[in-house]
């Protein structure tokens, strides 16, 4: 067993536990905006994590560049629709006494 495969699994579990907070934020949060912020935090650490780990694993840099910008278009996609979601969630419930 190499560094290389330790180092890996051990990205791959830090992104599965911070994914698995993130769901359980989700489930657990009583409002809305904890809900998403719990969420979105949590997911693009996760996220980090398990990039990290396949670039790691394959080894390339041009791999590497790829994964770091699909991870970073994910982040931008996150925060755009948890602000569009966040946004409609205000809006329903600003109609309430």
């Amino acid at each position: 067993m190499t560094w290389v495969s330790v180092a890996t699994g051990l990205l791959l579990f830090a992104g599965v536990f911070f994914y698995a907070a993130g769901t359980v934020g989700l489930l657990r949060f009583p409002d809305p905006a904890a809900r998403l912020h719990a969420l979105t935090k949590a997911d693009h650490l996760g996220l980090a994590f398990i990039a990290l780990a396949a670039a790691l694993e394959w080894g390339s840099v041009a791999i590497a560049a790829k994964i770091a910008a699909v991870w970073l278009l994910a982040i931008m996609a996150a925060g755009t629709s948890a602000q569009l979601m966040a946004r409609v969630t205000r809006q329903d419930h600003s109609d309430e006494p």
